[in-house]
C-alpha cells in the first residue's frame, strides 16, 4: 500500500473512531446533564468521577483499559472506550451549564403556562441551552481528534500509526503524515460545529 492511500485508509480509519466516541459520549453526558439539573445532591460526585478521568494521562488510560474484562482488550473497542471516557465531562459539565443558565423568570412563566416538566425541557429549557451544549460538544470533539492518535498504541489504528511509525524511525515525514491530517479534521470539525453551533441557537 502506497503512503496516498494508506493515508486515506488511516484518515477514514481515525475520523470513524471519533465519530463513534462523541456519539457514545453525547449519548451518555447529555442525558447525564440533564438529570444532574434535577439531581443537585448528585452532581459533586458525578462530575468529580469524570474530572478524575482527565486527570488521568491518556497514554495510562489507554493502557488501564486493556485486562478490564469485556471492553479491554487490543484494537479499536478498548481506544473507543477510552475516547468516551475523556468527552464525558465537556459535554455535560455544558449541559449542566445550559440548563441551570436558563432564566429562573422564563422557566416559571411556561410552567404558569401549564407546561409539564418535560414540556418545559423540551420547549424551553433545551433550546435556550443548546448554544452551551453544543460548545461543549465541540471542545470534546476537537479534544478527541487529538487524543485519538494515541489509540495506535495499543491498536487501534487511525492517523497516529504514521505518528507512532516515524517517531521509531525518527522520520519527520511519517510523524508530518499524521500530525497534519489530524489537526486539519480538528480545524473543520471546529468550524462545521461552530457554524452549527451559530445555526441552532436562538437569536
Amino acid at each position: 500500500m502506497d503512503l496516498r492511500s494508506e493515508l486515506a485508509s488511516l484518515t477514514l480509519e481515525h475520523f470513524e473512531l471519533v465519530l463513534v466516541a462523541v456519539i457514545v459520549a453525547a449519548a451518555i453526558s447529555i442525558p447525564t446533564g440533564i438529570l444532574l439539573t434535577r439531581r443537585a445532591g448528585m452532581r459533586r460526585w458525578v462530575l468529580g468521577f469524570a474530572n478524575l478521568l482527565q486527570t488521568i494521562p491518556s497514554l495510562a488510560l489507554f493502557g488501564f483499559l486493556i485486562p478490564v474484562p469485556l471492553i479491554g482488550g487490543i484494537g479499536k473497542r478498548t481506544a473507543i472506550v477510552a475516547l468516551v471516557l475523556y468527552a464525558l465531562l465537556p459535554m455535560m459539565r455544558n449541559t449542566l451549564t445550559g440548563i441551570l443558565g436558563v432564566d429562573p423568570a422564563v422557566r416559571e412563566s411556561a410552567v404558569a403556562m401549564g407546561m409539564t416538566g418535560r414540556q418545559v425541557l423540551w420547549q424551553v429549557e433545551l433550546p435556550l441551552a443548546m448554544r452551551t451544549i453544543l460548545a461543549g460538544v465541540r471542545v470534546a470533539t476537537v479534544t478527541t481528534i487529538g487524543t485519538a492518535t494515541i489509540a495506535a498504541a495499543i491498536g487501534g489504528g487511525g492517523l497516529g500509526v504514521f505518528i507512532f511509525r516515524g517517531i521509531s524511525t525518527v522520520d519527520t515525514t511519517q510523524i508530518l503524515a499524521g500530525a497534519i491530517p489530524a489537526a486539519v479534521i480538528a480545524l473543520l470539525a471546529d468550524e462545521g460545529l461552530g457554524w452549527l453551533e451559530r445555526k441552532l441557537s436562538p437569536v
